[in-house]
């Protein structure tokens, strides 16, 4: 576990310097260009993308890099970085802060390190397989605050976070199907457009689910060890099989609603 602590504090390092690129980049027209009918692609996405990509390779030189922009059809090796430059692209194009970095850290079949940095906010998550999911406000010098999921144990009192997928106009009638029964079920649903932040904030108990289909790695790595190691659970959308990268859906929730959780979703 040390080498993985610190792998991921020196990751950690280098995703915060390149939160600065992203700063830099807030207040400056946008260059955007469309990888489909609403995915889009910045040109901060590609400049953090190659930051992290040079500076990664000096803090782990013999990892495989699967990245959103550059790479992303890599195949997950020994050592993986798992990278999300600016997850919440059409956030950042828009001015809205839901806009982080996401990195995940794959060794031999798990995900054992993920950070998630929100440099607008001020906010950064991280976790290491075993030793626990924090966050961090403010600057490096902040004290940083161990993580714990919800204890609600009732649909009626939970907070519900989801996304929709690129092709939502084809999947439609499934998306308003889950989200007619968690209006109708539970206490409000959420939508903030960056996965990764969503599973680091229901790591910080401010959700209790969060459900979403048509994830890519990169979107979820981070934020899967977050709930985990937060003391939530994870998995497919059926609630039961193992969750792996599965482009037909994430759930995650606080454990304790996790059956329940899976039963808004079996439409």
């Amino acid at each position: 576990m040390q080498q993985t602590e610190e792998l991921c504090a020196a990751a950690k390092n280098a995703v915060r310097e390149a939160g600065g690129i992203i700063l830099e980049h807030w207040h400056k027209p946008r260059t955007i260009r469309f990888k489909g009918r609403i995915d889009l692609v910045t040109a901060t996405d590609l400049a953090v993308e190659e930051f992290l990509r040079n500076a990664l390779k000096r803090i782990l030189p013999d990892a495989v890099f699967l990245g959103e922009e550059t790479s992303p059809d890599a195949s997950l090796g020994k050592w993986t970085w798992i990278l999300d430059p600016v997850d919440g692209t059409t956030n950042f194009a828009h001015g809205l802060p839901f806009v982080a970095t996401s990195l995940g850290l794959w060794h031999d079949g798990k995900v054992v390190a993920g950070i998630v940095n929100n440099p607008v906010m001020g906010e950064c998550f991280w976790a290491v397989r075993g030793a626990g999911a924090w966050r961090q406000c403010g600057g490096s010098d902040a004290a940083p605050v161990r993580l714990g999921v919800t204890t609600t144990g009732s649909l009626a009192d939970a907070l519900v976070a989801t996304g929709f997928p690129y092709s939502v106009a084809e999947e439609s009638g499934d998306v308003l199907a889950w989200l007619k029964n968690s209006l109708e079920q539970c206490r409000g649903v959420r939508r903030y457009g960056a996965a990764a932040l969503d599973l680091a904030y229901l790591a910080a108990g401010h959700y209790d689910i969060f459900y979403e289909r048509g994830l890519k790695p990169w979107d979820t790595a981070a934020g899967w060890l977050l709930v985990e190691e937060a003391g939530g659970r994870v998995t497919a959308f059926d609630g039961r099989s193992a969750y792996a990268f599965d482009p037909l859906g994430i759930l995650a929730t606080n454990g304790v609603l996790h059956g329940a959780a899976a039963g808004l979703l079996a439409v």
